[in-house]
C-alpha cells in the first residue's frame, strides 16, 4: 500500500503562486515504484472510477460533461479544457487547472527520483477566496470551512485511486 502524506508544496511548483492572500493551498504525495510521464499521471487521475463520479457530476450539475478521451487530449498536450477545468499553466512534469468559477484550482506533478526507479507523485489544490459583499473581506466561506475535511480526505482518496489506476496499467509494479 502507497503511503500518502501531505507535504509543503515543491519550490517549483505552479500551484506556489496561490500561497498566501487568504488561500488555502494543499499537498499530497507518494512514491510510485517505476517511471511515470505526466501525460499517464494525468490521464489515470482523471480517469479513476471515483473521480469518473465526480465527471458525473458535474455533467448533470453544472453541465459541464467530459471524457475518457477528453482527458487524454489534455494530458498530452492536445486540449486545454477538459469538463469544469481549464489549463492554467503547463510544463513538461506540471499541470495547473482552474475551474470554471476561478474558485479552484487543481495541481499535478511528476518527478522522477535519482536512480530512475521511481516517480514522486504530488496532487495540490487551492481554494481562491471570495470578497464578502457586507464586509468587502476576503473570506473562505462557510461552506469551505464545513467541508475542508472532506475535501482532504477526498484528496488523499483521488491520489491513492491514481496510484491504482497506474499499478493496473503496469502489472509487475509492486
Amino acid at each position: 500500500m502507497h503511503t500518502i502524506q501531505a507535504c509543503e508544496l515543491p519550490e517549483d511548483a505552479l500551484l506556489r503562486r496561490y500561497l498566501g492572500s487568504g488561500t488555502y493551498a494543499d499537498c499530497y504525495t507518494t512514491d510510485f515504484a517505476g517511471l511515470v510521464s505526466q501525460a499517464e499521471f494525468v490521464t489515470a487521475f482523471y480517469t479513476t472510477r471515483v473521480f469518473k463520479l465526480e465527471r458525473l457530476l458535474l455533467s448533470w450539475l453544472a453541465k459541464r460533461p467530459s471524457s475518457d478521451a477528453e482527458v487524454l487530449d489534455m494530458a498530452n498536450g492536445k486540449r486545454a479544457s477538459f469538463a469544469a477545468w481549464d489549463v492554467e499553466a503547463r510544463e513538461p512534469r506540471q499541470l495547473l487547472l482552474r475551474d470554471f468559477q476561478g474558485r479552484t484550482r487543481s495541481w499535478l506533478m511528476t518527478v522522477p527520483q535519482p536512480g530512475g526507479q521511481a516517480t514522486r507523485l504530488y496532487f495540490g489544490s487551492a481554494v481562491v477566496p471570495v470578497t464578502d459583499r457586507r464586509s468587502g473581506e476576503a473570506t473562505m466561506g462557510l461552506a469551505f470551512r464545513a467541508l475542508l475535511g472532506f475535501h482532504k480526505l477526498y484528496s488523499r482518496i483521488l491520489l491513492r485511486a491514481a496510484v491504482r489506476r497506474l499499478e493496473h496499467a503496469r502489472p509487475d509494479t509492486s
